[in-house]
């Protein structure tokens, strides 16, 4: 099996005035392609800053983060930006959908670092897939909830990444949303793409191949 995301002993910690905040403890983790592999964990054990650093977002302090078979922290900061807009997609809770851009252009930020010739086409098809045809021309305010994470959905696959990465995508929908996302999630990684996702939701632990568990910054589980 081919490995899309491996960690090698991360760490990221962070200092404030009252103590050290141990982030991420030495954390060494291995996804293959076609696995879906979920994180659960309380608030502040580390789950989001793990992600951010499996996503070539955050640098951690030592350790090794491989994608793809390649080191992202070892690229020049364009460089990285164009790694990871190629081999990532991301999937927030809080959606991150530019206010004033429409669903197509919104989809298609996500090609802006990576130049995709064939972008404006695959956007469009995905904006179908995902039933949104209708709305490709809404803003994100005159869109229901369920429907801007399907257009964070869009975009995060536009460039055909080989990992994804997803913060509580299912925190803010209801049940018929939460599963659709689920599902597009486990779509991806039968097709050959690898999973990360961290959650509090229970079924979405439920759905994955391996559930993980995250407190005080160390990974435990199968």
């Amino acid at each position: 099996m081919e490995t899309i995301l491996e960690l090698r002993d991360v760490q990221k910690h962070f200092r404030r005035p009252d103590g050290v905040v141990r982030a991420v403890e030495s954390v060494s983790l291995r996804i293959g392609a076609g696995e879906f592999v979920a994180v659960q964990g309380p608030s502040g054990s580390g789950k989001t800053t793990l992600l951010m650093a499996a996503g070539v977002l955050m640098q951690p302090d030592s350790g090794t983060v491989v994608v793809t078979g390649e080191e992202p922290y070892k690229l020049p900061a364009d460089d990285r930006a164009a790694f990871r807009a190629t081999h990532i997609g991301f999937v927030f809770q809080q959606f991150h959908l530019v206010h004033y851009l429409n669903v197509l252009d919104n989809v298609l930020t996500a090609a802006l670092a990576s130049q995709s010739a064939d972008a404006k086409d695959r956007a469009c098809e995905l904006i179908g897939r995902f039933g949104l045809a209708s709305r490709e021309s809404h803003v994100p305010s005159e869109l229901s909830t369920g429907e801007r994470q399907r257009v964070a959905l869009a975009r995060a696959l536009l460039n055909r990444p080989k990992l994804l990465l997803a913060d509580e995508p299912t925190g803010n929908l209801d049940e018929e949303n939460g599963r659709l996302v689920l599902d597009c999630l486990g779509g991806f990684a039968k097709e050959g793409g690898a999973v990360l996702l961290v959650t509090h939701d229970p079924k979405a632990a439920q759905v994955s191949h391996r559930a993980l568990h995250m407190e005080n910054g160390r990974l435990t589980g199968g």
